[in-house]
């Protein structure tokens, strides 16, 4: 069972991999398992097609980043605080990610939804549901900034956590295209903004 699993583990980092460098529509199966030192007759004992293993890259990436958001923004900080910790958060992974490999590789989501959005029914059904999912944590932030006087009383919570989360994405993507993560040191100032944060709750740093 450990050695079925490592297996599956080498496919799976290596597609993660290789997806975030070179895209989906580029890799074939035997680079992918090549890449993960695993026979490529294995590969269709744990997936059934490149599409599945696309799937479930997503879902573990989604899973881990989910905790990521939950943990932030679920944190006793104020509502702002709790959005700027995940901009932060977010800005540091592409740092790091810059650091190791010496580019920005942007968004897994975003850069998969701009690849295969019109190709891959499935998978984009999949982000779209991924997406929503962060507009909903960032929507009960959003609500509570509002009660809490914070934001301004015309914001309309679902809207504003949409354009947080399609601001994110818009950043990352500049980021990923001029490799320069402090392309996402904008999204503070312009949430403040787009929250219209009165001036006796905004930050002073």
């Amino acid at each position: 069972m450990g050695r079925t699993s490592d297996a599956r583990n080498k496919l799976l980092d290596a597609a993660a991999t290789l997806i975030e460098q070179r895209g989906y529509a580029a890799l074939g199966v035997a680079e992918i398992c090549t890449t993960a030192g695993v026979p490529k007759g294995s590969f269709y004992y744990f997936f059934e097609s490149k599409q599945a293993l696309a799937l479930t890259v997503i879902d573990e990436h989604w899973a881990t980043q989910r905790r990521q958001w939950e943990e932030l923004l679920g944190s006793g900080h104020d509502p702002l605080r709790r959005l700027r910790d995940l901009f932060e958060a977010t800005e540091e992974v592409q740092r790091t990610g810059q650091q190791q490999v010496g580019l920005v590789a942007g968004c897994l989501f975003g850069n998969l939804a701009l690849e295969l959005s019109n190709q891959a029914e499935e998978i984009r059904r999949r982000l779209q549901e991924i997406f929503e999912a962060q507009i909903d944590l960032i929507e009960q932030v959003v609500i509570e900034a509002k009660e809490q006087g914070q934001a301004g009383l015309s914001v309309e919570p679902r809207e504003a956590a949409r354009s947080i989360v399609a601001q994110i994405e818009g950043r990352v993507l500049l980021a990923k295209l001029l490799n320069d993560p402090g392309q996402l040191e904008t999204l503070w100032r312009n949430c403040l903004d787009l929250l219209q944060v009165p001036a006796h709750a905004r930050p002073t740093d």
